[in-house]
Formats: C-alpha cells, structure tokens, sequence
C-alpha cells in the first residue's frame, strides 16, 4: 500500500492548535469524552474556523481547549448549557453490542429526543446526528451505489438499526416541530477505527462466511474520514442527509483476496437458521439481521459531500488493511468472541470444527435449560 502523502497525513491528525479564533460558529458536541466525539472534539478545536467548541459528556476528556459541561444528554439541563451555540453536533449514542437492547435504546432515543428539544429551546440553529448507511438496508434489488435520496428500507432486525431508525425519524420531524431549527443527518458507511461491530467481527472469523446465491459488495469509511465530514456539517459547507464512505466498493472476491482469509460458504436457510438459534439463546451477541448486511448491497454514493468540495482521505482497500491490523489477534465465530485457547483450536480444524463447536455450545445451553 502506498503510503499518503505529508498534507494527507495532516489532515487526518490535525494535532496543531490555531492561531487565533475567526467568526466562525460556536459548535457543541455530545458524547465528547470517547469515539468520534473525542476525534471531532479535538478537530474542532484545533480548526480557525470555529469560534468556540463546547464539550458535552458525562466525564470530562481530554481537549483543554474545549469548555466542558459534565451531563447525561437525557438531562433537560442540556438546553441551558446550549444557550449561545449555533450548531451541534450528537454524538453520545450507545451501539455497543454487549449492551442490553432495551437499555441501549432507551438511551439513544431519550438522548435524541432531549439534545433535539433543548437545541430548539436554546435557539440553535443546526442539529448535526449520526447514523449508518444501515438505515438504507441491505436488500438483493438495492441499486448500486444507492441514491443519498433512496428509500430507507432497513428494517429494526439488526444491531442498533431500530435505534437508528427511530433517531433518522426525530430528526425528520424535528423542524415542523420547532420552526428555524434544521438537521443535518450524516450516515456512514462500514465505520472503522476503534469500533467494534458486527461487521468489524466480520473480519475477525476464520473464514468470511458467504450465503451461497448472494453478492456481497464491501464500502468502508475510515472514522478520520467521517469526523471529516462532520466538521463540514458543523461548519454548514454541506446540509440535508448525507452519506459519508470510501468512493466506490469492493465485491466480495477483492475483499478475500486483499485479506487472504478464504470463505465459506452455507445455504441460506443453515445460515440464517444458526444465527437466529444463537442469538435467541444469548450466546452471540448479533441477532440474524445482521447477516442481511453481508450479503446484500448497502453501497452509498457519497454525491452531496464532494459537491460541497468534500473528499475521502482513504481507499476502501487502505481501510480494509487497516481493519485486518487492528482485529489481527481477535478471533471470533458466529459473532462471538473467543479466548486465545479456543481460537488457537477453531484456526487449526477450520470454520468446519468452528461450527461443530458452536453446535455444541448450542446444545449444551439447551441441556441447562432443560430444553
């Protein structure tokens, strides 16, 4: 892989303060402690083109130059502390997949829910929120790359999406609400860079399981890519719903030949089958619907960013690369993460044994549960 160039590699870690502050807007942003909202916290204020950046979380981070406020995002108290900023930015969702559903939702939705009607209280004039290209859904007749204006035909079958959903409709509905008050909704596509997903444990298997008769196709979005494109929303160079990834897409058999991890292949009804069974009995934490998304295409065109000047920093095949360094070590099967021991022994008999072994599993859990 060719390495970037020196503005390239700026770019993706701006670590120099500015100057000096210009007129731009005053940007908040929820769930700044962590993830992305850490990255894009650090961004912003590193950026002469934001004015002030105020920092929302329930622990404090590390950005000194932001003014952190210390509050769930659920906590009404939000508006007061977003009285006098222009634009912000939400960032504090839960999409862990060890979470407990029900508590996850209640979170993202309740927080949405609140940062949405305290902005509005607090005269800001742009919301910014981030999903997944996931809401599209992954379905055998999706065009390829999906208009940014497709219908979202996911259904709440997978991790999160349900959440994601029901935030997009929020969002929607949020301006008839509350007049003056607009939303920027950013969706990216397979996220990369400190996640853990579904679709990142995807990679850490023995062998990438293809459903016969499907068409996988892979676009992938480096998260220094997506804070990116969040800055250009919070700077309001681009509005609307946007899609955020890698141009272009891999199909399957680049994806297994740039790996080197080979597949394999079950019908559908095995596959879908197995999935739903181990979920059910807890002990995968992805429910079937997450298959959908590795079987169908949910490619993006990412149309409206670059005609805002907007361009990806990464490569779907340097994104990939940086995929497989980060999960290399991690083993998982069926969604479910294994120990050294039991990886060393799934790695050495093949995916064959490894569902074998998941079989077993299975049949164990039954056998305590008298079933």
């Amino acid at each position: 892989m060719s390495s970037p160039d020196p503005q390239v590699r700026a770019a993706r870690n701006p670590s120099t303060p500015p100057a000096g502050r210009g007129r731009g807007p005053v940007v908040a942003v929820t769930g700044a402690a962590t993830g992305v909202g850490d990255l894009l916290t650090r961004r912003l204020a590193a950026s002469e083109e934001i004015k002030q950046v105020i920092a929302i979380d329930e622990r404090r981070g590390e950005v000194s130059e932001a003014q952190w406020h210390l509050l769930d995002v659920r906590d009404p108290a939000i508006a007061e502390r977003l009285r006098g900023v222009d634009v912000v930015v939400h960032l504090a969702l839960d999409l862990d997949l060890e979470t407990d559903a029900a508590a996850r939702t209640a979170y993202n939705v309740r927080g949405t829910q609140t940062v949405l009607t305290a902005a509005a209280a607090a005269g800001v004039r742009r919301v910014v929120l981030c999903t997944s290209a996931m809401v599209y859904g992954a379905l055998p007749d999706n065009d390829v790359p999906l208009s940014e204006d497709a219908e979202l035909r996911a259904t709440a079958e997978a991790t999160g999406v349900g959440d994601l959903l029901e935030i997009e409709r929020l969002g929607r509905r949020a301006p008839r609400a509350h007049p003056g008050l607009q939303v920027t909704v950013v969706r990216p596509a397979v996220l990369v860079g400190g996640t853990d997903t579904a679709l990142t444990r995807y990679f850490e298997s023995p062998r990438l399981l293809v459903v016969a008769g499907s068409h996988p196709t892979w676009q992938f979005c480096h998260v220094d890519d997506l804070v990116s494109a969040l800055e250009y929303a919070a700077l309001e160079k681009v509005d609307g719903e946007l899609a955020v990834g890698c141009d272009g897409w891999l199909e399957q058999e680049e994806v297994e030949e740039l790996s080197g991890i080979r597949r394999m292949e079950l019908p559908s009804a095995v596959a879908l089958g197995a999935a739903a069974r181990l979920h059910r009995i807890g002990l995968t934490p992805s429910p079937a619907g997450d298959l959908a998304y590795t079987m169908h295409p949910w490619v993006v065109s990412v149309s409206r960013l670059h005609d805002a000047g907007w361009r990806p920093a990464w490569t779907n095949e340097e994104v990939l690369a940086a995929l497989l360094a980060e999960v290399e070590g991690r083993h998982t099967v069926a969604g479910r993460r294994l120990g050294r021991k039991d990886a060393t022994a799934a790695g050495a008999a093949g995916a064959t044994v490894a569902l074998l072994g998941t079989a077993a599993l299975v049949r164990r859990a039954r056998r305590r549960r008298g079933l």
